[in-house]
């Protein structure tokens, strides 16, 4: 199965937390990933930045928007425990915990309300129904960004003269000469169109 959205990890967090311990991050990843049937492939899958787990990640803003609405607490670093907030709310056995759920505690909405101006704060927080986590968005909008950006450097570069594409590659096929052997240079060269009698 694909990796869970934060908002789907919510309520199963929230009963682990249930039996009133304290439960470290890293325990509740791996009762969590086992809980959803996850692989070893899935648990290891990264975020397109490389730095961290896409699950852990999402562990860890599912906790984030619990301890917001202060169902969860911290005990000390790295550890959660329910709150009795969090008891009353599971003892109403919800079919499902997510950001318009939350949005009930005036905690959370604070914490989700923009501050950069009264006229917004006054507004409801538009990204309260969000599936992806903050960093999921960062992500997201780098990759294309990224994208569209390589996009139009392509077409600027289609559109230059024959002379414009050989100052723009003759400079690194010129660096390869130190560190290649001549014959991958000359087939580098013939990829490109560009002849080796050219330098």
């Amino acid at each position: 199965m694909p990796v869970p959205d934060y908002q789907s990890i919510m309520l199963p967090l929230l009963r682990l937390a249930g039996d009133g311990r304290d439960h470290s991050l890293s325990q509740a990843r791996g009762v969590l990933a086992d809980e959803f049937g996850l692989t070893e492939q899935e648990r290891r899958e990264l975020l397109p930045s490389g730095r961290q787990a896409t699950f852990d990640n999402r562990v860890a803003w599912a906790r984030t928007y619990l301890k917001k609405a202060r169902l969860l607490d911290s005990p000390r670093r790295g550890y959660l425990r329910i709150t009795e907030r969090g008891r009353d709310v599971l003892s109403k056995e919800p079919p499902e915990i997510n950001n318009p759920f939350l949005s009930r505690f005036a905690e959370f909405v604070e914490f989700k309300t923009p501050r950069s101006s009264s006229i917004e704060s006054a507004a409801p927080p538009r990204t309260i129904e969000q599936a992806e986590t903050p960093e999921d968005v960062v992500e997201t909008a780098y990759q294309e960004m990224r994208t569209e950006l390589g996009r139009e450097l392509l077409q600027s570069i289609e559109g230059c003269p024959p002379e414009f594409f050989e100052r723009l590659v003759l400079p690194p096929t010129r660096c390869m000469e130190q560190t290649v052997s001549p014959d991958i240079v000359d087939r580098v060269r013939k990829e490109m169109g560009v002849l080796s009698g050219g330098r």
